[in-house]
């Protein structure tokens, strides 16, 4: 399985699909041009992927393994720069929609997406219109456009000689011209954003053989899995039931829950995507995903921006020294907040007492209480609450951060011990694909992979927690144990002694949107 994040590409080998046997990573290099604009090289995306794929032929061998056991895999030339979060800043996101301001209701209902320059259809007409280059040759047929996954698949197949042009299901529907109802392109939304159909891949569900390797070690080999990488995640943690949900903490987070084969429209400023699609004849599952902007990158913002801590592992060891934020809250809004509300940057609650301490726990506290803020939504939308919450991701290694999130969530929060559920998602799609077929999904046949719980160290029966009401204090299981605890205690006596320091402090997680309001 080939996964690839904004940053890296890590591919892995999976003996048994609950069995990791080998690991690589190769980070991406970013470019920054303008203020708000990222971008990667197409190329060097392709260069990481032969390197990774190489390393771990390499390991396979050492390990004694026959890469000719490699049943199945995941996962040109290039016009323009892939643009990761492209137009990042708010302000042109803000242009971007304003331009799009009339946007008729058939859009969003059609997509389950919102008008925005995180999605293909509006950075694809950009291009046509600011890129000469990609306008003569869309015009002059000699252009073809994809998400990233339809890059590596054209260039692994062979590219220009030969190479399949295709994406799945989950990586189509993220592109704003794709009907989530009907799994397929659709016209009225290309008309829409004035985007030619002819240039779009062939859309395939998430598990089957879509070509096969044209040269390298593994040539032969078949392609036979292409996921999302949060539709992977969802996979990978065996949410297959409606109702079950994870949360990815990465650079961002990721907050996706299955609502089964009925897609669910969020009346809470969420969105509706398609979950998985296993099988050319098997239905496909959808889900409503939240997604928080900045998670563990306000860890690199306070490492490398303010200098408040060396590394990024350091956070947890100052969070824990401090043991609470000390009422300080930290909304970190450096592109806006997804889902569901919007707003800007803003630190409040400081005092003279307020150390770089505060500022680390305030900083895992601002990624918990937001993804609480998602979970709410969520429980509203589908109408029936969440009893725990599955989660991975980079983050996860912080055993104070995910203990602070089962308190703010008043929830079980439950941590694989497979790390890369994103890959091991992607891994079980392909290995599951019709002609490869050497594991099965059925609920009979998946495997139990150990996973650690952290539960919530308050009661909450008979009051609120912090997420769910101003100015009413959690109750302690007794004793009351960890930061977490600690931290809550020490708001219920700020809370009694400054009732007003604590309804700003809950303005500023719980109505995010009156500071959103305002700043339009």
């Amino acid at each position: 399985a080939a996964r690839g994040g904004a940053e890296t590409r890590k591919p892995q080998y999976y003996q048994d699909f609950s069995e990791l046997v080998s690991h690589q990573q190769v980070e991406i290099t970013q470019s920054f041009p303008k203020e708000g604009w990222v971008e990667a090289d197409p190329k060097e995306i392709m260069q990481s992927v032969y390197k990774v794929m190489d390393r771990t032929c390499e390991k396979l061998h050492q390990l004694s393994v026959d890469v000719s056991r490699i049943k199945g895999l995941h996962t040109g030339l290039s016009l323009f720069k892939s643009i990761i979060m492209h137009w990042f800043h708010m302000d042109t996101q803000r242009r971007f929609t304003s331009h799009y301001s009339f946007t008729p209701y058939s859009v969003v209902h059609k997509t389950g997406l919102p008008i925005s320059t995180y999605f293909s259809a509006v950075k694809l007409r950009w291009l046509l219109d600011n890129v000469d280059e990609v306008k003569q040759a869309v015009v002059s047929g000699r252009a073809l456009f994809g998400t990233v996954d339809s890059w590596i698949i054209w260039c692994l197949t062979g590219g220009r000689s030969g190479g399949v042009h295709i994406t799945d299901v989950t990586n189509a529907s993220r592109t704003m011209l794709f009907n989530i109802h009907t799994l397929n392109w659709d016209q009225e939304l290309c008309r829409y954003f004035d985007i030619p159909m002819e240039i779009l891949p062939k859309v395939h569900s998430s598990s089957e053989i879509y070509g096969h390797m044209s040269a390298g070690p593994l040539a032969g080999v078949p392609i036979s899995g292409c996921l999302g990488d949060q539709s992977a995640a969802l996979v990978g943690q065996m949410c297959f039931s409606d109702g079950q949900a994870k949360n990815t903490y990465g650079t961002g987070c990721f907050l996706l829950r299955n609502t089964g084969t009925k897609s669910v429209m969020s009346e809470h400023g969420l969105l509706t995507t398609v979950a998985y699609k296993l099988g050319k004849n098997q239905p496909a599952h959808y889900a409503l995903e939240g997604s928080v902007a900045i998670a563990g990158a306000v860890v690199r913002w306070l490492r490398d921006n303010m200098g408040i801590v060396q590394s990024s592992s350091e956070i947890e060891e100052l969070a824990a020294a401090a043991g609470t934020s000390y009422g300080c809250y930290f909304v970190p809004a450096f592109s806006g907040l997804y889902a569901p509300t919007g707003s800007p940057v803003i630190i409040c609650g400081l005092t003279q007492f307020t150390n770089r301490n505060h500022l680390a726990f305030a900083a895992l506290e601002a990624v918990c209480f937001q993804t609480r803020e998602i979970l709410d939504a969520m429980n509203l939308d589908s109408g029936v609450p969440l009893s725990q919450l599955q989660v991975d991701g980079g983050m996860t290694s912080n055993r104070l951060l995910m203990q602070l999130q089962a308190d703010i969530l008043c929830m079980p929060v439950v941590r694989p011990s497979m790390a890369e559920t994103t890959a091991l998602g992607v891994a079980m799609a392909a290995g599951a694909a019709e002609g490869v077929e050497v594991w099965s999904l059925s609920p009979q046949q998946l495997p139990v992979i150990s996973a650690e719980t952290f539960e919530p160290q308050i009661n909450t029966e008979g009051t609120t927690g912090p997420m769910r009401g101003r100015n009413e204090p959690c109750v302690f299981n007794a004793p009351p144990t960890g930061p977490a605890a600690a931290a809550l205690r020490e708001r219920e006596v700020r809370a009694e002694a400054s009732p007003a320091q604590n309804d700003l402090h809950t303005l500023c997680f719980r109505s995010l949107f009156i500071f959103y309001q305002s700043a339009s």
